[in-house]
């Protein structure tokens, strides 16, 4: 009970990044229950069909018809264990870079858009060459893929020469990183997981969109930032009344309040400019805190 109570408090207290990492996981552990409940108690020669069968995106617009729900629910699903890891391991590195650049707020709309978009390219491609003719009836989508690319390539356009210490290689700019992702996801085109691949595609297309218009000081999810701030946090904001009248002491607060916020963003470009110079691994504990605190 404990750690349920502990799951409970980190989901509605914490940040968007944490909340999708859990909600992915929770649905990737409810199906591998479905799947063992299966495996055990399915009658001799009577063939089941797992329910995460109608979760997954068809490629065929006639069965869609029918699964509206599945360009939603596709980006939440994964087949294996090592997938799901994969996944939340590129989710969380580059998450948290986002909540620090750009916020909370930010990323759901990211993470959702990218997945539609990327669902946009599997269906279209699937329908448009001839060389899916064949496999159009049997092909499906699933897995956080084009999602975690949408945010990784954003990171990569929008902070492009910072820097992250990879395993084995050492620093490398962002730019870098999200041209290389991209460049594996088309020569991996004719691939075994060419749909997956298109997918990627397409969350990297909505990407990089957003963050280019955001560099030109535009922000096209504005008002589905707010709308999905509502839903997350929906506790009613009590109205503070101001005072008719201004004190002395009331313009003091308000110098102090504004000095505070002034040291406060210093440090924070502080930090950021360490990142800039040594990577984000070279933080200490006490500042990679302030940056995921700003970040919130």
């Amino acid at each position: 009970m404990a750690l349920w109570n502990d799951i409970k408090r980190n989901f509605s207290s914490g940040n968007n990044l944490m909340r999708l990492i859990y909600i992915n996981v929770a649905v990737f552990v409810l199906f591998k229950f479905i799947d063992v409940f299966i495996f055990l108690f399915r009658p001799e020669g009577v063939q089941v069909l797992n329910p995460i069968r109608f979760f997954m995106m068809p490629a065929d617009t006639e069965v869609l018809s029918y699964r509206p729900w599945t360009p939603l629910t596709y980006m939440f699903l994964h087949s294996d264990f090592l997938h799901i890891l994969f996944n939340m391991l590129w989710l969380w590195w580059f998450g948290k870079l986002f909540l620090i650049h750009l916020g909370n707020r930010k990323i759901l709309p990211v993470y959702l858009l990218g997945g539609f978009s990327g669902a946009l390219f599997f269906i279209l491609a699937y329908n448009t060459f001839p060389a899916y003719a064949d496999i159009l009836k049997d092909s499906v989508a699933l897995g956080a893929s084009a999602s975690v690319i949408a945010v990784v390539i954003t990171m990569s356009l929008y902070k492009p020469n910072m820097e992250l210490n990879l395993l084995l290689i050492g620093p490398v700019k962002l730019k870098w990183i999200g041209l290389v992702t991209v460049i594996i996801d088309v020569l991996s085109i004719p691939s075994l997981n060419s749909g997956g691949h298109i997918a990627h595609l397409g969350g990297a297309a909505f990407g990089a969109l957003y963050a280019m218009q955001f560099r030109q000081g535009r922000n096209m999810l504005k008002w589905l930032e707010k709308f999905f701030e509502w839903v997350v946090n929906p506790k009613p904001r009590m109205r503070v009344r101001k005072p008719k009248h201004k004190t002395s002491a009331r313009k003091m607060d308000d110098k102090d309040y504004n000095y505070a916020k002034a040291k406060h963003q210093q440090e924070i470009d502080r930090i950021l400019d360490k990142i800039a110079k040594s990577g984000y691994d070279s933080l200490s504990r006490e500042e990679k805190e302030k940056l995921f605190n700003s970040g919130q």
